[in-house]
């Protein structure tokens, strides 16, 4: 594969593990100043409305009826459930160590339904994906794994939506280029809202100055560039890989609070980040490093040259 081809996924990946790897901290400092559901929705309706915006102006057009519905689809099952019940759980002070180990999970329901669909996996993926969940587990084996059992529940159902969608996304066609994100982000709008309604959510004062910038950064970088690069992954790639920044993500947020907050390591944090790097090598890279060997068929003599 030559390196042109090799661009555009290794820029997905980057967006995936870096932005990402920070929304967890930005959406706890958002949903201080905003009610969970309706700054999802915030998010998302400055994200789609910007980005159909710059679409259209460039000339491109809103795809068949179809093709709508399947990006809808897809939009309901990452952005709304997805990402709406990772918000809402922070908003429940969810630990970070419970959240990390739940999301980790998202690879591995990510094989699961892969299997259901006929999708063909690699053992080393399911290697790669075990080595990685237990290096999540170990992350975060001294802080706290104990809390609100209820968000740790909402994770994991946004979890599997998140798993589900990303496979279904893979399977189906979808409009073309970065309009299966906007589409997706105005669906996820609808929805959002509608049950920011119903679960009585109101704004009792303006919200910060953080919270707008939050969400700022929310729809810009963690939506507009790293969903938009995720949708390509996940129609370029295989499910393991494009999920794999549900390990990388802990690892650079533990990075930045060493960095940034002065935070320290001990020795089996250390570790965790060894074994996550090394299963992330795995389901990346294990096809180049460990080739399947070719299977060689027997040779069967003609009875007749005897």
């Amino acid at each position: 594969m030559r390196f042109r081809q090799l661009l555009p996924l290794f820029g997905g990946l980057f967006a995936l593990y870096i932005i990402w790897g920070s929304t967890y901290f930005v959406i706890r400092i958002g949903v201080e100043s905003w009610p969970p559901l309706m700054m999802a929705g915030v998010r998302f309706l400055a994200a789609g409305i910007l980005l159909l915006a710059f679409l259209l102006l460039r000339g491109h057009k809103l795809p068949p009826l179809r093709l709508l519905l399947n990006a809808a689809l897809i939009g309901l099952l990452l952005l709304a459930v997805g990402n709406g019940m990772v918000t809402v759980a922070e908003h429940q002070n969810v630990p970070s160590g419970i959240a990390a180990v739940v999301v980790a999970t998202v690879p591995l329901f990510t094989l699961c339904f892969s299997r259901l669909f006929g999708i063909k996996t690699r053992k080393l993926e399911w290697v790669g994906i075990a080595i990685g969940l237990a290096g999540i587990i170990m992350l975060n084996s001294g802080g706290n794994l104990s809390g609100n059992p209820w968000g740790a529940i909402l994770i994991l159902i946004g979890s599997i939506s998140w798993a589900f969608g990303s496979v279904y996304g893979s399977r189906i066609t979808l409009p073309v280029g970065m309009m299966a994100g906007a589409i997706e982000m105005l669906v996820a709008v609808v929805v959002l809202m509608i049950a920011s309604m119903i679960a009585g959510e109101k704004l009792t004062a303006l919200p910060s100055l953080s919270g707008f910038l939050a969400v700022g950064y929310l729809a810009l970088f963690g939506s507009i560039i790293a969903i938009n690069a995720y949708m390509y992954l996940i129609r370029n790639v295989s499910p393991a890989l494009a999920t794999s920044y549900a390990y990388v993500n802990p690892v650079v947020a533990v990075l930045l609070g060493t960095g940034l907050g002065g935070e320290t390591l001990s020795k089996i944090e250390w570790l965790a980040l060894g074994v996550i790097v090394f299963a992330v090598v795995l389901v990346t890279l294990g096809k180049y490093l460990f080739p399947a060997k070719p299977v060689v068929a027997p040779v069967i003599q003609d009875a007749s040259s005897e």
